[in-house]
This record gives C-alpha cells, sequence and structure tokens, in this order.
C-alpha cells in the first residue's frame, strides 16, 4: 500500500475556518483529518502540498516513520503552521491504518485503559450567572456535563484597572457556585492575556476560595521559568500547553516545574505521533494530561482515541458551540452522554463517517485574529 493523493477541504466549524485534509491510498483506502487553524488558514493549503510531494509513495502503515521523516526534512524547527500541517498527514494516515486493519486507533496504541472519555463544555465567556445557570443547565440535561470552562474577564481587560478586574472575578466565581450544584467543576481560562507574572497570581487568588478545576493559560508562553514561579506562588491547579509545540517545550516546562496540567493540541503538536511522546514525558512528572481541543469532529476523534489509551489523561474539552451544532459534513460526530464521549469498538480509524457530497455543497470562512488596543493606542495580547 502507497500514499498516492492528498485533498484539501475548505470548510467551517460555526465561525472558524477548518481545514480538512483526506489522503488517499493506492489500494483506496482514505484517511481524514482537520487542521489546527492560527489564523492565517490559507497558509495551510501549499504547505500541505508541499509536505505532499515528499511523501507521495510512502507506506501509509507507518505513521510514525512518516511523521519523523517529516520533521527532519526540515532544517529549521517547523513552528506551529508547520507542526499543525504535519499533524493533518500523520492523522490521516493514523486513521488509514486502523480502516487498513479493521480496528479502531486506540488500539494501535496499545489497547484502551478507559471506557469513555470524560469531557467539559468550553464556554469560553463569562455571562451573567442567571444566563450561565440556564446554559449549564441546558448542557446537563442534553449532554451530562457536570464541567465547564469560563473566562475569568468580566470586563475588558485591557481598559480596566486591573484591581477592579480581580475583585470582580472573585465575587462572580462566588456566585456561579452559589447557583450550581457543589460537585460542578468551573474552569477559567485567561487566553494568555496577561503580561506581568503577579497578575497571574493575583487572579488564582481570586479564584482560589471557590476552588476552579484549573486556572489556564494566564500569561504568555515563551519564557518559561516565569511559569515555574507562579506555580509556586499560586494554590489553585496552573494549566498550559496550547502553545507549545515540541516535545522539546514541553520537557522544559514540566522540568522548571511550571504545570500541574499539560494541555497539548493534538492537531498542533505533530500529531498522535508526537503527542503520545508528550504524555509520556507528562506522567514521568506525575501531571496529567487534559487536551486543548476546541475544535471540531475530526479533533474530537483524534482526542477521544489519544485518550482512551493514555494513562495519565485528564478530561478533555469540547467546544460545544463548534461540535453540538450541526455539521453537515460530519453525520455522526462523538457527542457526549452523561459528560463522557464513548468508545465505538466496532468502527475502524477513528470512527466517524465524513460525508464528501456535503464537503462540496458547504461553505468557507477565513479568520483573522483581533488585536485589542489599549486605552494610550499600544495594541496587546488578546
Amino acid at each position: 500500500m502507497k500514499i498516492e493523493s492528498l485533498e484539501t477541504f475548505r470548510q467551517r466549524v460555526g465561525d472558524r475556518p477548518r481545514v480538512l485534509v483526506k489522503i488517499t491510498t493506492d489500494s483506496g483506502v482514505s484517511g481524514w483529518s482537520e487542521v489546527y487553524n492560527h489564523g492565517p488558514d490559507l497558509a495551510y493549503l501549499p504547505l500541505l502540498d508541499h509536505l505532499f510531494d515528499q511523501i507521495k509513495g510512502m507506506d501509509p502503515l507507518r505513521p510514525t516513520a512518516v511523521n519523523q521523516f517529516l520533521h527532519q526534512s526540515a532544517r529549521f524547527p517547523q513552528g506551529a503552521l508547520g507542526t499543525a500541517a504535519v499533524a493533518a498527514i500523520d492523522h490521516a494516515l493514523w486513521d488509514i491504518a486502523g480502516k487498513a486493519l479493521g480496528v479502531p486507533v486506540y488500539q494501535l496504541l496499545g489497547g484502551a485503559v478507559r471506557d469513555r472519555v470524560r469531557v467539559y463544555a468550553g464556554l469560553y465567556n463569562a455571562p451573567d450567572v442567571a444566563e450561565l445557570r440556564d446554559r449549564t443547565a441546558d448542557l446537563h440535561e442534553r449532554f451530562g456535563f457536570t464541567a465547564f470552562k469560563l473566562s475569568p474577564y468580566r470586563r475588558n481587560l485591557h481598559n480596566t484597572r486591573y484591581g477592579l478586574v480581580v475583585r470582580e472575578l472573585g465575587d462572580y466565581f462566588g456566585d456561579v457556585r452559589q447557583h450550581h450544584p457543589e460537585e460542578w467543576e468551573f474552569a477559567f481560562d485567561a487566553h494568555a492575556c496577561l503580561w506581568e507574572p503577579h497578575q497571574a497570581v493575583e487572579l488564582g487568588a481570586a479564584l482560589a476560595p471557590n476552588q476552579p478545576l484549573f486556572l489556564e493559560e494566564p500569561i504568555r508562553p515563551e519564557y518559561i521559568p516565569a511559569w515555574g514561579r507562579i506555580r509556586s506562588d499560586l494554590r489553585v491547579p496552573l494549566a498550559t500547553g496550547e502553545s507549545l509545540y515540541t516535545t522539546q517545550e514541553f520537557l522544559a516546562l514540566l522540568t522548571a516545574g511550571g504545570a500541574d496540567i499539560v494541555q497539548p493540541d493534538i492537531c498542533v503538536v505533530g500529531g498522535m505521533t508526537q503527542m503520545v511522546k508528550i504524555a509520556a514525558i507528562a506522567e514521568a512528572h506525575y501531571v496529567p494530561v487534559s487536551p486543548h481541543n476546541p475544535m471540531g469532529p475530526l479533533a474530537t476523534a483524534a482526542n477521544v482515541h489519544f485518550a482512551a489509551a493514555t494513562t495519565n489523561f485528564g478530561i478533555l474539552e469540547y467546544g460545544t458551540g463548534y461540535q453540538v451544532d450541526d455539521i453537515s459534513w460530519c453525520p455522526d460526530p462523538y457527542l457526549p452522554v452523561d459528560g463522557h464521549l464513548e468508545l465505538r469498538p466496532e468502527r475502524p480509524g477513528w470512527g466517524i463517517e465524513i460525508d464528501e457530497d456535503a464537503l462540496a455543497a458547504d461553505d468557507w470562512v477565513s479568520w483573522n485574529r483581533r488585536v485589542p488596543v489599549r486605552p494610550d493606542g499600544a495594541t496587546a495580547w488578546m
């Protein structure tokens, strides 16, 4: 069996662009994947064509060898776009391997260590508590969610005195706790908007009395020693990793004691092949892996198989607005039942189907990240 063709499809999941990839072999077996969008979604199309030219004719049943070759084919580190493109190829090949051998991908990873995968609902904002209660109650009734992720910012972060931002967060989380069952869990994603490490510590202090599931990515990822410093001062679990792309970066983070929970994105770090290495590094540091996944059905499918076979898996992000709404090109996505995604042992590969007729009829959207502006005219992190 040989890799014969690669096709790309520009689609949308909600208001975000998605590039889908289909790799087909000379025996007619096809595998699918979803490319993570860092913003310049149109840059992936020529990049994937370039990478495909290098792997055409290779054995699709050797995804690890192809992954290694693609990393070694670049003289310099590939960066986020490069590793995301490699991940798309990697995942299509894992899908092919599962289908060719007639087994779910998690069987190729050593088999399942759990029967289902717990998920939390990514809400990504901080609505008034009454509105939030309606939303969480609906998600609990429909899908059994008992864990949710919110934003810690009730006001415009860059146009408000920071002490007020912190104080309002503490009051807000207390109100959230008061109006929800005590066993439900709430995480807060700070979206790497903060520049000063002490601000992250203050944010965590506001959350601590009500025991958040975790505080996610409060500061920028580049200077890893700062993560070790803030974790030592925080009294809440510190989660990060969506902005790291290599095994070496995760090793540096964990060696510095910079995280209680790591959140690699399987569609960013180079795919399943690299994700299992990151999980092993984390396990050696007694750290769970809770993957970043505000994505669509194909990315979620890959994460389900990773989580099924990973001993130190924690909980999986599930972007409700990007997955529970109708997505015409995936008729059978993984949908939560009792707050979990059930494995599909009878289905080979990723265990989902892609409707190519719907792909041909669907539209797409391109997206550029907004950059906020401070009162003095300087730009800030979003």
